[in-house]
């Protein structure tokens, strides 16, 4: 059989703690309604932290999860690459490393890597050209937690594209030439003319925190540009992330038409189903993260541990995992479950 990276399960940890449609519309302090948060930015209700839900832990928790549901030894385990977010317990520490003590991966080296919500899809291409580079890398877990809902202002009208940002860990664990669940083509596009019109506004060495902006600094996640950002995305991101899909599946062999299942992201309803259908699908073959919201790169992983639950994802079931992030960067992978012929 010709070496391949196949994926052997999936975990997942979403905090008990929720916030709802009306609780974000209160937040917004009238200026969106209830029924607008839920019918056009495609919000129930989602998870948000609670005492205990560090990024750092939530990534351990998603990570002891898959190895419960995998029954793979963590010893085993050869390389942990982490796409958990920078926000975190305690900056400057290597969250990969955390998580491999924590669900003792004793075996591992550990890395985390940064693309925002394309981290996921960018962190697996990676974990499999690794390994198929490396005789010594037989089996990896992408892993991580994510909370960058706390930096939301609900009064910021402009933000209303990350009202939706909640919280939770996920983690995929892969192993070479594992006989099925194939991880085949990926491809990436970044755009750095919009690396700068979103992120914190404060905490960084450009605007420490400080005693006078301490009360705003942690709800600062802003559109440096507002203007530049809306008008860019209009003008390239449906033919980025396009181009992405398609140049995933020639670099896969795979006819785009056999697509059966899209894992991706959460975003407002309208631009999900115009996705869904565009690429051919039904809404059955997808998952709306109506009751999740967005966990940043944790939501293609969800779609995925979801959709093998639901049954919509068999043997035989062409997958594609899309993401955008902030930065900008858009990605496509293609994934053929079942068997390797």
């Amino acid at each position: 059989m010709r070496k391949h990276v196949g994926i052997v399960g999936t975990g997942i940890y979403i905090p008990e703690k929720r916030m709802t449609a009306k609780e974000i519309a209160d937040a917004t302090l009238g200026v969106w309604a209830e029924e607008a948060v839920i019918t056009k930015l495609g919000i129930v209700e989602k998870p948000i932290p609670g005492d205990d839900d560090g990024t750092q832990e939530m990534g351990v928790k998603a990570g002891l999860d898959a190895i419960k549901n995998t029954g793979i030894d963590p010893k085993e385990i050869d390389l942990i690459i982490c796409m958990g977010e920078e926000w975190k317990e305690y900056p400057l520490t290597t969250s990969g490393i955390y998580i491999q003590e924590k669900i003792g991966a004793t075996n591992a080296w550990a890395i985390d890597v940064q693309q925002r919500c394309c981290t996921t899809v960018a962190a697996l291409k990676m974990a499999k050209d690794m390994m198929l580079a490396d005789d010594d890398l037989n089996c990896a877990m992408v892993v991580g937690g994510y909370r960058n809902g706390d930096f939301v202002d609900y009064t910021d009208k402009s933000m209303s594209m990350m009202y939706n940002l909640s919280a939770g860990g996920g983690a995929i664990i892969l192993k070479k030439n594992y006989g099925k669940n194939e991880l085949l083509g990926t491809h990436i596009m970044t755009d750095g003319s919009l690396s700068r019109d979103a992120g914190v506004e404060f905490g960084g060495t450009c605007n420490p925190i400080t005693k006078e902006n301490v009360d705003i600094a942690y709800k600062s996640l802003r559109l440096f540009d507002e203007r530049h950002m809306k008008d860019r995305l209009n003008e390239v991101s449906m033919s980025n992330w396009i181009h992405c899909i398609d140049r995933a599946f020639e670099k896969s062999g795979v006819p785009k038409e056999d697509l059966g299942y899209l894992a991706v992201l959460h975003f407002k309803y309208s631009q999900h189903k115009y996705m869904v259908e565009f690429l051919g699908l039904n809404e059955d073959q997808s998952i709306y993260l109506k009751d999740y919201g967005h966990m940043g790169q944790v939501d293609q992983i969800l779609s995925l541990h979801l959709a093998l639950d639901q049954g919509k994802v068999i043997d035989g079931t062409v997958i594609s995992m899309i993401a955008a992030g902030i930065g900008y960067a858009w990605a496509a992978n293609v994934i053929k479950w079942g068997q390797i012929s």
